[in-house]
């Protein structure tokens, strides 16, 4: 079982990465949304994810200080990189942040205990598997936001670096085609 769910959660974590490959600085960086959601941005704040359910919850204080983790940080300081932040810099940090938290997932029993902090009282004190679970959601739900980024920056689009099933599709038409059945159903 914690097999499966540690190739779960490196699945998500890969997929959000390659979503960076072949973008030069600006893109990576450029918010695509009114939220200011973009690519970097993504895969720094799983970084500060998987160091808190993965350290803090689990007593195994991650090394470094993130930018999320100072008293004064910005609003969403984790939600974006700084121009001194780059792109090498951010990737490498979320490999070893993946490198921490592969640590305590093998170190630890599926049922071994944590306290989330941020958690309310009634649920915080919760067993790993669970953690695990939630991190695995919380990862693959940031790639689909980079799915999305992704498509709009370039139309780059599937789950992995080799995925062809998405190579040869006539996109054009069938946007079009839903665009008529959505003005049809409207009328």
């Amino acid at each position: 079982m914690k097999e499966d769910l540690t190739r779960y959660l490196q699945q998500g974590r890969e997929a959000l990465l390659w979503k960076l490959d072949g973008l030069d600085e600006y893109d990576i960086r450029r918010p695509m949304v009114r939220t200011g959601t973009n690519l970097l941005g993504l895969v720094k704040h799983m970084a500060s994810v998987e160091v808190g359910y993965f350290g803090t919850a689990f007593d195994r204080p991650f090394p470094e200080v993130l930018a999320s983790g100072v008293d004064a940080a910005e609003p969403n300081a984790d939600m974006w990189a700084t121009r001194d932040e780059s792109r090498a810099f951010v990737v490498d940090l979320y490999r070893r942040v993946w490198a921490h938290a592969d640590e305590t997932i093998n170190s630890l029993e599926l049922e071994s205990m944590g306290a989330v902090p941020w958690w309310p009282a009634d649920r915080r004190n919760v067993p790993l598997r669970r953690v695990l679970l939630h991190v695995i959601v919380e990862t693959h739900r940031h790639a689909g936001h980079a799915d999305i980024i992704r498509e709009l920056i370039d139309g780059s689009v599937g789950r992995y670096r080799t995925d062809p099933s998405h190579d040869d599709f006539e996109w054009d038409a069938y946007r079009s085609r839903l665009e008529q059945v959505a003005r049809d159903a409207a009328d």
